[in-house]
C-alpha cells in the first residue's frame, strides 16, 4: 500500500507560533523583572517610620534620598549641592542636637533642592534645617534651569507615592539597582554611601597635591556671574522663603552661603559682586522674617583666599568642613561676625526667640 504523502508545515503558521512564543517569553520576562524590582524596592517607595529604607546603591542621589526622608529616622537635614556634602551629619548632631541627614546632591539646581526639602518638611515636624546656598540661588535663570543632564524622578517626590510609581521602575536601571540591593542583602556588596547620605567624595587627604589643586582652582574655576548691573530677579529665593515657612516655628533654621574659593567669587567692585550683594540682602530679609540664621561664608577670607584649603575652586577639604560646622554653632550662639573674618552673620533672630 503506497505511503500517504507528508504534508509540509505551513510556513506562515510556524512563524505565528514562533512569534507568539517569543512575545509570551518576553512578557513573562518583563513581568519577572517588574516583580523583582517591586520586591527589592530599590528606591524605597515603601520606606516609612518603622520600615527602614534600603541601602543607598545608586550614584544619582536624586533617586536615593527620598527614601532616606520617608524612613523617618532623621529630624534634621542639610540641603544643597556638593559644596555642602562634606558637612558630616554626626558632627552636626553633636553641634546642634537632633539627628541629621545630609541630603545635599551633586550639582543640584535650586528647584531640585526645593523638591527634596518639601518632601522632608511635609512629614514629621523638623527639628533643624540647613540650606547651603550657591550662586544659582541668585540667578535669574533658576526658574528656567530647573533640571540638569542628570535624571530627576518626580514620581519619587510625591507624597504619598502613587500606585503607578512602581511602573516607573520598570527599566534596566532600576533592575540593576535592585540587583545591587540584593547583593547587599546577601553580604556581597557594601552600600555605596552611609545611610544618612554622608559621603567623603573628595580624594583621601593623604593624596592632596597643592600644585595640582592650584591648577584646578585657577584653570578650571567656574566663571563668576559678572552679568550686567541692575536689580536682578531672583526666583529661587521665593522658593527658599516658602521652605523656611514650612519649618516649625521652634525649629532651628540655618541658611549659609558656602565658602567657595575667591577664584569662583565675583571680583570686588564688579557688576557681578553688586548683583550678589543684592541677592544676599534679599536672602537676609527672608531669613529675618522667617526667624532663620543667615551665615555668609562666600566672602574673601583667610580660608577662601588660601588655595591649600581647596581641591578645586568649589570644593574645600575635610578640615574646612569641620570648621564650618563649628562656625555655624558659634554663629547661632554669638549672632555676630567671626572675629577672624571667616563668616558674616547677615541675619539672626533675637536670642529669646531662638
Amino acid at each position: 500500500m503506497p505511503a500517504e504523502p507528508t504534508l509540509s508545515p505551513d510556513p506562515a503558521e510556524s512563524w505565528r507560533r514562533f512569534a507568539g512564543l517569543l512575545v509570551g517569553a518576553a512578557g513573562l520576562l518583563g513581568l519577572g523583572v517588574l516583580a523583582f524590582v517591586a520586591v527589592l524596592d530599590p528606591y524605597g517607595l515603601r520606606a516609612a517610620p518603622g520600615r527602614a529604607p534600603g541601602p543607598i546603591m545608586d550614584l544619582n542621589q536624586r533617586f536615593m534620598y527620598p527614601q532616606v526622608v520617608r524612613g523617618g529616622a532623621y529630624d534634621s537635614a542639610v540641603f544643597g549641592t556638593s559644596t555642602a556634602r562634606l558637612l558630616d551629619p554626626q558632627g552636626l548632631d553633636r553641634a546642634f542636637g537632633g539627628h541629621f541627614a545630609n541630603l545635599a546632591m551633586n550639582a543640584a539646581t535650586p528647584w531640585e533642592q526645593t523638591q527634596l526639602a518639601r518632601l522632608f518638611l511635609g512629614r514629621e515636624p523638623a527639628r533643624a534645617v540647613l540650606f547651603g546656598l550657591d550662586a544659582p540661588w541668585c540667578e535669574v535663570e533658576a526658574e528656567t534651569k530647573r533640571l540638569t543632564f542628570r535624571a530627576f524622578p518626580p514620581w519619587l517626590y510625591r507624597e504619598p507615592p502613587a500606585w503607578s510609581a512602581v511602573f516607573h521602575q520598570w527599566n534596566q536601571q532600576s533592575a540593576e539597582i535592585a540587583g545591587r540591593a540584593l547583593l547587599h542583602r546577601l553580604g556581597r556588596m557594601p552600600a555605596r554611601i552611609r545611610g544618612d547620605g554622608y559621603e567623603v567624595f573628595t580624594p583621601p587627604e593623604s593624596q592632596y597635591d597643592a600644585v595640582r589643586a592650584a591648577a584646578h582652582i585657577h584653570g578650571d574655576a567656574p566663571a563668576p556671574n559678572e552679568g550686567p548691573e541692575g536689580d536682578p530677579a531672583t526666583p529661587a529665593l521665593a522658593w527658599l522663603d516658602d521652605l523656611l515657612g514650612l519649618a516649625p516655628a521652634d525649629a532651628l533654621k540655618l541658611v549659609a552661603f558656602m565658602p567657595v574659593n575667591v577664584a569662583a567669587q565675583p571680583r570686588p567692585g564688579s557688576a557681578g559682586a553688586a548683583r550678589e550683594a543684592v541677592c544676599k540682602a534679599r536672602t537676609a530679609e527672608i531669613a529675618r522674617r522667617r526667624g532663620a540664621v543667615l551665615v555668609d561664608f562666600r566672602i574673601p577670607s583667610a580660608v577662601t583666599r588660601d588655595d591649600t584649603n581647596y581641591w578645586d575652586a568649589l570644593h574645600y577639604r575635610l578640615p574646612v568642613a569641620a570648621r564650618i560646622v563649628g562656625a555655624l554653632r558659634r554663629a547661632v550662639d554669638e549672632r555676630r561676625d567671626a572675629s577672624d573674618g571667616f563668616y558674616r552673620v547677615l541675619a539672626a533672630p533675637r536670642a529669646e526667640a531662638q
